[in-house]
């Protein structure tokens, strides 16, 4: 088995209902046809208190030299009413040159991609002068505890080194070598909490309406804005995504009221400047709001979510001109680097090794008949095999 065709590569993953947490014998298909090419493959089960135990896939091949990883997800988010689907979500139909399926963008068809190039780039030149590892979790569309981060960290402890990463995540907005990722922006989530006294609404003097307040607080969250962007990066953007109180009368006024937001920070910040801004213009909302009841400050709690984002840039010539390099070979187009859109997997490959991201376009991932153009699958296969061979055979000479 030489897995040296993306098309029936990806076939073969999408047959498998890997919905998140379930790893549906996708990552069985990968390990047979991996082994066959001289990987060796380690199944690792990571667990977390409170949340799915994750069957997570590492494979390597060689043993030295310059080490590459590719990683990604087998993981697919579930399928919603299967009944809208035009052909069904796992049956991997070819139909006027569009393969159909959950997974077929993201990503399966990345991994599909990404092992059908190496395998032609082994069967043409021989082994590669180093080695590659594919990092492969069954958690990226879930929680995110016991995928990835956990799966480097056991790879690292055992003493894997890598030298430069790409992630086979959908980039593409429109056509394949529109675009690489070489950075993510930061991701910050709080919830604020805004305390008052419950009463009735016909007495509104015997109470303190914590909606009045909160309008005034989740109002400076937002506004002045936090920067104007850097050359690398979008601006940051804070929104609140939900206001709740919780109140199922009309005529009570609430004894709370709560604020959901998150930030998404280019490097104007870290997250630990970030906290002390936000907490800073809660803080002076709070004493000036003409919202509050009275004149004394308005009453806040403000809680945290655990896990924030960090914002990188990948500075790595090599790895970047590769790849770079590789697209405009195939497709006759020089990609735009880019650090838009949200976080993925890179946030934690970064800590090892420098990372960029490239994959299928990304149009109809996640949606009803989500598909891919058979033609994109060969392409994309090129671009990998190029970019192999430019990282393995040009760049380390």
């Amino acid at each position: 088995m030489t897995a040296d065709n993306p098309v029936e590569n990806l076939k073969a993953l999408i047959r498998c209902p890997s919905v998140t947490p379930a790893e549906g014998g996708a990552l069985g298909v990968l390990e047979a046809m991996l082994k066959p090419q001289g990987f060796t493959v380690t199944r690792m089960t990571a667990t977390a208190e409170g949340t799915p135990d994750i069957e997570n896939l590492y494979a390597r091949l060689g043993t030295d030299g310059p080490h590459l990883m590719f990683a990604g997800h087998t993981d697919v988010v579930p399928v919603g009413a299967e009944g809208d689907w035009t052909h069904p979500p796992f049956a991997a139909e070819i139909v006027d040159g569009k393969l159909y399926g959950r997974g077929a963008v993201d990503m399966k068809g990345g991994i599909a991609c990404f092992v059908a190039a190496l395998s032609r780039v082994v069967q043409q030149k021989g082994p590669l002068p180093g080695s590659v590892s594919l990092v492969i979790t069954g958690d990226e569309e879930g929680p995110g505890i016991n995928g990835t981060i956990k799966l480097l960290e056991w790879a690292a402890a055992n003493g894997e080194r890598w030298d430069g990463a790409l992630v086979g995540e959908p980039t593409n907005p429109d056509a394949l070598g529109d675009m690489i990722k070489i950075g993510r922006r930061g991701s910050l989530s709080g919830t604020l909490t805004v305390l008052g006294v419950q009463g009735h609404a016909a007495y509104p003097h015997l109470a303190d309406n914590p909606v009045r307040a909160i309008i005034s607080l989740a109002a400076a969250l937002m506004d002045p804005p936090f920067d104007a962007g850097t050359e690398t990066f979008q601006p940051s953007n804070l929104e609140v995504t939900s206001i709740d109180v919780g109140n199922g009368a009309t005529n009570v006024i609430p004894a709370k009221a709560s604020a959901r937001f998150n930030i998404r920070f280019n490097d104007t910040w870290s997250v630990e400047t970030l906290k002390r801004e936000i907490e800073a213009r809660l803080a002076k909302a709070a004493e000036t709001s003409p919202l509050r009841i009275g004149r004394d400050p308005v009453r806040y709690d403000l809680a945290w979510t655990d896990r924030p984002s960090h914002v990188f840039l990948t500075r790595n010539d090599q790895l970047t001109g590769s790849l770079v390099d590789a697209i405009e070979a195939v497709t006759g187009k020089r990609p735009t680097l880019s650090t838009t859109g949200g976080t993925s997997d890179a946030r934690f490959i970064k800590d090892y090794c420098p990372v960029v991201e490239f994959g299928l376009v990304g149009q109809t991932m996640h949606m009803v008949d989500e598909h891919v153009d058979v033609a994109d699958l060969e392409t994309l296969t090129r671009i990998y095999q190029s970019f192999i061979e430019r990282w393995f055979f040009h760049a380390n000479t």
